[in-house]
């Protein structure tokens, strides 16, 4: 009977094929949590993340069709629709013609967005260094590579 108990204990011991806390998809929601955590509390404005992402990419690379901005903010149409009505409705962007083909709409930042962005870029630049505060200068370059190779 001992050994019966004794063989149960040691079957629950052993560690199993997966473990959640090790898993690399966990781990990022984590440090993805924590992030975003900060950027609430220190973005300086009333701006999620996705909206900070097409405002600044915006102001990085001037007008751009929808369909290219959700491109380059790695966000599906439905949600870059989504993120520049919200933004257009705040008066941060407006759309016009494509003057090369007529058919496409551009998206560009109001005098009011690229405002906003100048005045909020420190804030975030502030935001990935508190992100990345419990790295040391030769971790995070490390970090950041790596993850650019795991995109």
């Amino acid at each position: 009977m001992a050994r019966g108990v004794a063989a149960k204990k040691s079957v629950r011991q052993a560690k199993p094929p997966y473990v959640l806390d090790e898993q690399v998809g966990f781990i990022l929601r984590q440090v993805w949590q924590r992030h975003s955590a900060i950027f609430a509390r220190d973005i300086g404005t009333n701006l999620t993340p996705t909206q900070w992402a097409a405002l600044s990419k915006l102001a990085e690379t001037g007008p751009c069709s929808q369909n290219q901005l959700g491109r380059l903010t790695a966000m599906d149409v439905a949600t870059i629709k989504g993120v520049i009505d919200r933004l257009s409705a705040r008066g941060l962007t407006e759309t016009s013609q494509d003057p090369e083909d007529g058919r496409r709409l551009l998206v560009s930042l109001t005098r009011a967005g690229q405002q906003l962005a100048e005045k909020v870029a420190p804030n975030a630049l502030a935001i990935t260094r508190e992100t990345l505060a419990p790295l040391d200068a030769k971790e995070r370059e490390m970090l950041m590579a790596l993850l650019n190779k795991l995109r």
